[in-house]
């Protein structure tokens, strides 16, 4: 399966890589579809295929990545809009919601993808979920003093939530802000994502959720069919 998985990957990152055109300012997403679409991206401007690009990343991660493939790039506050973001999620739902936040990124790509004209999610079919939350957990963002409070408040909402522990390091893990991560679930999921985005950034303490609603332009699945990893544009439920 992850063979398969990481051919899916490719396709949906290949087939993103073409909607990008010369002298687009570009979001420049994180996580591992992401990474293969960076990767792409890298590729064709070093070929001469692509040309006057310039990068607004979102995490260190792309940020080195980007670096080392010599992809020009600004930080958020030096550029006035972005033509085109593209980024991964963890789930998606039939009406284009998502949860990001896997990599503990979310805040940071949540203000590319509010600033860039146009918002491409590029996924594996196995982040394709009829509702949000039943398997992914959400995460949330909280201040380092206040992650206890914050945490009895989720719990209150109905659900639970576990400070998220580094896997590598001893101790938490801390965000590229400096913060911590709440992971929540809520019983029975997440039935209205865009109540419990502004209900959640409203708890004191709480930087942002990893709930991205109303946000999503077109989302790019990768998926097999008779062995071969292909990709299929959705298209948007209307609730």
């Amino acid at each position: 399966m992850a063979d398969l998985q990481t051919q899916m990957k490719q396709a949906v990152a290949d087939a993103a890589v073409e909607q990008i055109k010369d002298g687009m300012v570009l979001g420049l997403g994180s996580g591992s579809t992401a990474a293969l679409m960076i990767q792409g991206l890298g590729a064709k401007l070093a070929s001469g295929e692509l040309k006057d690009i310039v990068g607004v990343t979102t995490s260190f991660q792309g940020e080195v990545l980007a670096a080392e493939l010599n992809i020009p790039l600004l930080s958020l506050n030096a550029v006035s809009r972005i033509d085109l973001a593209i980024d991964g999620a963890d789930e998606v739902d039939p009406g284009f919601q998502l949860i990001k936040g896997g990599g503990a990124c979310h805040v940071q790509e949540k203000l590319v993808a509010a600033r860039a004209d146009r918002f491409v999610v590029v996924v594996d079919s196995t982040k394709l979920v009829d509702r949000l939350n039943l398997g992914f957990l959400l995460p949330v963002e909280v201040l380092p003093g206040a992650w206890r409070q914050v945490k009895q408040q989720l719990e209150a909402l109905g659900g639970s939530a576990e400070l998220r522990m580094a896997q590598r390091k001893a101790g938490p893990v801390v965000t590229d802000q400096g913060n911590l991560v709440l992971d929540a679930k809520l019983a029975g999921g997440i039935t209205d994502p865009v109540a419990l985005e502004k209900t959640i950034n409203n708890i004191p303490g709480v930087l942002e959720n990893g709930l991205f609603v109303n946000i999503t332009d077109e989302v790019l699945v990768g998926e097999i069919a008779d062995g071969v990893a292909g990709v299929r544009s959705l298209e948007k439920r209307l609730s």
